[in-house]
């Protein structure tokens, strides 16, 4: 079926559910290792504590694009009930996240929040491949990384928004302050709102052929069996790509886990305070560790100000692709290297700022990434793959995503960052280096049509 191209408007409405889903994960992402640290995780433990991240994202993204392929309802479409399940879900544990009373609650509500935005995540990938055409497709994942910039700008300020706004940033020991859990329900509400406008806006096309839709969903073959082979017959290009994702999301996953702990440290000068150290019997001994752990809150709330800036730094990038792919082709496999490079060098940075405001420049670098792996990889794959299995070809392709955070989880991170020394900004370094390495391995790609458009794409 030829496909029309939609205006921006339309492509405007099908991604703006993706802001809702990144509210979601840049709280997560800026935050989460603040909560862990507050309510007593150790620095070294921080790492194994997101690992529900990615093992959420290997089981469920795989599952859901595959049902996602098999799903048709004339009122509501393919890929729409999943966004609507997930937004719903994942609003709902937002809201719990910082009320957690202890550690291990805190991680098991990590698990149910990533499981319910991977349950929304994947099939906005697919959709934007099911509805565009190709000469469209840059274009359309663009416009979805504009939105996620915004998302990721706005989320990552809120808890220093609504502390200028006059909620606290202190709390007694274990507690999380009203900033971080008013800045939570902001998000559930983002969430949610957004998600269902897209749900509102947004047609699907049915199926091209629907008797021979029908019939293969009634095909007995299981889901495994099928992600199975289609693992087994993945194209040349899918996993090239593949290895760039890999150093690329081991970066960003270090960034998630310990940008926190090592700014708040090295930058700020402001660690946050250890209980055990403090004889809390002693009212002095209060009052001191109550001092330091405001410093901290504080000081998170400003690291997480300066993380906003790689989402307005990749809303930027993302406009400007925009505006260029509107018109004329790119050349992907470019724009992603040196986008990658640039990210290394904002992380490599960090070690050596003298003071935090500098910290701008290296996430407005970092950003010019973040754009770029949140659009050419899925522009350079969706030419590249059957467009009656995109759902699950995205699923599948989320492997490369997740399998390099579950290695970063289980110890990847700590062992790389000590080869560099024993100081946790070389967390930072490390994710430089990784991110210089994907940068580099774009060399590998050589298909041309998922390089550029060519005018025989559909």
């Amino acid at each position: 079926m030829k496909k029309r191209k939609l205006s921006f408007l339309e492509i405007w409405n099908m991604s703006f559910g993706f802001l809702g889903i990144q509210f979601g994960m840049a709280l997560t992402g800026g935050f989460m290792s603040r909560i862990f640290q507050t309510l007593g995780a150790e620095i070294d433990a921080i790492p194994i504590l997101w690992i529900a991240a990615p093992l959420t994202g290997l089981l469920v993204q795989p599952i859901i694009g595959y049902m996602s392929d098999r799903t048709w309802s004339p009122r509501w479409g393919r890929r729409r009930p999943y966004f609507l399940i997930g937004a719903i879900l994942s609003s709902v544990t937002l809201i719990f996240i910082p009320h957690s009373p202890s550690l291990w609650i805190a991680a098991g509500f990590l698990w149910i929040l990533d499981a319910s935005i991977n349950i929304s995540m994947e099939p906005f990938r697919a959709l934007v491949a099911d509805k565009l055409p190709g000469s469209q497709r840059s274009y359309g994942f663009v416009v979805q990384t504009l939105i996620i910039g915004v998302g990721t700008w706005v989320a990552s300020s809120l808890p220093w928004m609504v502390s200028k706004l006059g909620a606290s940033d202190s709390a007694p020991s274990g507690v999380l302050p009203a900033s971080v859990k008013v800045a939570f329900a902001i998000g559930a509400v983002v969430f949610l709102v957004s998600i269902l406008y897209t749900v509102f806006t947004t047609k699907e096309y049915p199926p091209e052929d629907m008797e021979a839709f029908e019939e293969e969903k009634k095909q007995k073959n299981s889901f495994i069996s099928d992600i199975l082979e289609n693992i087994g017959s993945m194209p040349l290009t899918m996993k090239k790509l593949g290895v760039i994702q890999f150093f690329s999301w081991f970066a960003f996953f270090t960034m998630w886990t310990l940008a926190n702990p090592a700014l708040t440290e090295h930058v700020f000068k402001t660690p946050a305070p250890i209980e055990s150290a403090y004889d809390m019997a002693i009212a002095t001994q209060v009052e001191t560790y109550n001092i330091a752990n405001t410093a901290f809150q504080e000081s998170s709330n400003q690291v997480g100000k300066y993380m906003g800036i790689y989402g307005l730094s990749s809303m930027v990038f993302a406009l400007i692709l925009v505006l260029y792919t509107s018109k004329r082709r790119i050349n992907r496999k470019y724009v992603h290297m040196f986008s990658l490079i640039a990210g290394g060098i904002g992380f490599i940075s960090m070690y050596f700022i003298p003071t935090p405001e500098y910290l701008i420049l290296s996430f407005i670098l970092i950003g010019f990434s973040w754009g770029s792996v949140l659009s050419m990889p899925y522009a350079m794959l969706s030419s590249s793959v059957d467009p009656k299995k995109m759902g699950v070809v995205m699923g599948v392709f989320n492997m490369f995503i997740v399998i390099p955070q579950i290695i970063a989880a289980l110890g990847g991170i700590n062992y790389v960052s000590k080869l560099f020394g024993d100081k946790t900004i070389n967390a930072m370094l490390v994710a430089g280096s990784s991110l210089i390495i994907a940068g580099f391995c774009n060399f590998l790609i050589t298909n041309k049509k998922a390089i550029t458009y060519q005018t025989n794409e559909e």
